[in-house]
């Protein structure tokens, strides 16, 4: 079994090693989307030959015969194949940081519920055998036997009795629970086209997985707009195929009216995300945005973070005038995103300051 565990092991270094490679193309493609199963995510590797046995060249095997059906010759090549491995949701995130060298994040704050954990503190006489402490129970009968006169270092047999049987005890102890809520805004207007939602997607996908991966708890909160905005679920949030103007300010009030009813400051962390093309209705609209910005969602959130994802249709001022109003703020952070292929970039800005 030692050797079966050691061989598992080489290979999931080897998988590993692989996702590494393929980190970028599965950032900007997509492909692990709609892979995940709780706390595994299903990984697509093509191109890992898989070990198999070959016997030689036996011309009259099965399959082997003259006609159309005739099969090959068995050769020392390792096949092309698409393998599916699964891999945690953990090392996925820790790929994820290693490979964009990003910060650990540290959690500010902490929510209101508390859980429960035993932590083994001690030695006890009294206790179930599935927590017997085989050493302490060890060691007590040697010093019985030893005082009694009974040790024979020829024959060193120690027979425990029921007096000399040690437990490990615990207590309970309660601790705090780091959480934290991620909102994910995004423009669904109608210069917003399915490219732009995609690349969205992908990015809110190992943005998500990342901000878990610190936090015990994380609450996740959808909220799509155009020129007015509401909340949706997650599958919604990435298929709606809506249109019409767009009003940002929409989604700010959406968002702070969610903050003040259901999440308590000293108790979250806040992570707003807002994803659009930098077309908005009016400058009036976008000083709307940037006074709500200053006076509640940034001073609120452990981060600000806005990606403009590149539109044709879209004029990217939106970018330009958060740029200009908060040029010196650490907890606003802008991203650019001109296509698939920056994705990475755009998360390790994103996520690189560790707020």
């Amino acid at each position: 079994m030692l050797r079966i565990d050691n061989d598992l092991g080489r290979f999931r270094d080897i998988v590993k090693g692989r996702v590494r490679r393929e980190l970028r193309k599965y950032m900007s493609s997509g492909e692990l989307l709609g892979k995940q199963g709780g706390r595994i995510v299903s990984v697509p590797l093509p191109r890992i030959g898989i070990p198999h046995l070959v016997y030689g060249d036996n011309k009259k095997g099965v399959g082997q015969g003259n006609g159309p059906g005739q099969g090959q010759q068995a050769g020392e090549d390792a096949g092309e194949h698409l393998l599916e491995v699964e891999i945690s949701v953990e090392e996925l995130a820790e790929l994820l940081g290693e490979e964009l060298e990003l910060p650990r994040i540290e959690p500010k704050g902490s929510k209101d519920a508390r859980t429960v954990r035993h932590k083994f503190k001690g030695i006890s006489q009294k206790g179930p055998e599935s927590l017997r402490h085989f050493r302490r129970t060890y060691r007590q009968a040697l010093r019985r036997t030893i005082a009694a006169g009974q040790y024979d270092p020829k024959r060193p047999v120690i027979v425990p009795h029921k007096d000399d049987v040690r437990y490990r005890s615990f207590v309970p102890e309660t601790e705090p629970r780091s959480a934290a809520v991620v909102l994910y805004m995004m423009d669904v207007s109608g210069s917003m086209g399915e490219q732009q939602k995609e690349i969205v997607r992908s990015e809110a996908f190992w943005i998500d997985m990342w901000i878990r991966h610190h936090y015990r708890d994380v609450d996740t909160r959808f909220l799509i707009h155009d020129a007015a905005a509401r909340e949706v679920d997650r599958d919604t949030f990435f298929r709606t195929r809506e249109s019409g103007g767009t009003l940002i300010s929409s989604a700010f009030k959406l968002a702070i009216q969610i903050i003040e009813n259901e999440y308590p400051l000293d108790d979250w962390n806040i992570y707003p995300f807002h994803f659009s093309d930098g077309d908005n209705w009016s400058q009036a609209d976008t000083r709307s945005c940037i006074e709500m910005l200053k006076t509640k969602l940034v001073p609120w959130s452990n981060q600000f973070s806005y990606g403009q994802v590149d539109s044709q249709y879209g004029s990217g001022q939106f970018y330009k005038d958060l740029r200009a109003a908060f040029p010196d703020d650490d907890k606003v952070v802008l991203s650019r995103i001109p296509d698939r292929d920056h994705i990475m970039e755009s998360i390790k800005e994103l996520l690189g300051r560790g707020n």
